[in-house]
């Protein structure tokens, strides 16, 4: 695929807990053949450390993020398989750098997508900041009409945030807070993480099959011996 006809979803993760949720989505979208601009803020590099002991490493970030996406919510290495192939559709764009393709309207991309999104980043891209790459480029996002879906993680809410995240809602953005639902029979913490990526990447029109849809059938997701 030549640079011109390269359109990726800017995937934005923020310093909020939840380095898992966008491990989630990254994989999904690679996995419905969708290229990927990935920008990781420089407090996001503190969580995902803290919660993976990954430390994201510009001058190492592909190997680094082949780590990452290979890693369970539980924490176990070697839980997925990345090949080679979908990391080549990954660019990755240091949050410092402003004049980075995804800074500009110009440059093409299908939407962003911010997974997790703390209440610090939720107030940078309602009040149109650009103090770093990720609210530049979600910035853009907006101004372009393009899609953006923010993947709040944070509780209790605030009335301050709450009052941005109706403005992000008026901009045009999807706020989509990280909230697992149950009823698709999740037995295990990676199926409330690939649920509530599966919901980002509903909200993005991508397929995948990252968890059981509702059927109108009452326990439905119950094994037959116990319905």
């Amino acid at each position: 695929m030549t640079q011109q006809q390269r359109r990726p979803w800017i995937v934005g993760v923020s310093g909020a807990s939840g380095t898992p949720f966008a491990a989630a989505v990254l994989r999904g979208l690679l996995a419905a053949g969708e290229s990927v601009d990935l920008v990781v803020s420089r407090a996001s590099r503190l969580t995902l450390l803290d919660e993976t002991g990954i430390a994201f490493r510009d001058a190492h970030w592909r190997e680094d993020l082949r780590c990452w996406l290979d890693r369970g919510a539980d924490g176990k290495p070697d839980a997925f398989a990345v090949g080679d192939a979908e990391l080549e559709r990954v660019r990755h764009w240091p949050a410092g750098d402003l004049a980075a393709g995804p800074s500009s309207g110009s440059y093409p991309a299908k939407g962003m997508l911010i997974v997790p999104a703390s209440t610090a980043c939720v107030a940078g891209v309602a009040l149109g900041l650009s103090k770093d790459l990720l609210q530049r480029a979600a910035s853009v996002t907006l101004k372009e009409r393009r899609p953006l879906v923010v993947t709040v993680r944070e509780t209790p809410l605030s009335g301050q945030t709450l009052k941005q995240m109706v403005a992000l809602d008026e901009a045009g953005a999807v706020v989509l807070p990280a909230s697992p639902a149950f009823y698709a029979g999740a037995t295990h913490i990676q199926d409330l993480v690939d649920f509530v990526a599966g919901r980002v990447l509903d909200a993005a029109d991508v397929p995948h099959r990252l968890y059981r849809r509702w059927e109108g059938e009452l326990g439905g997701s119950r094994p037959p011996q116990d319905r």
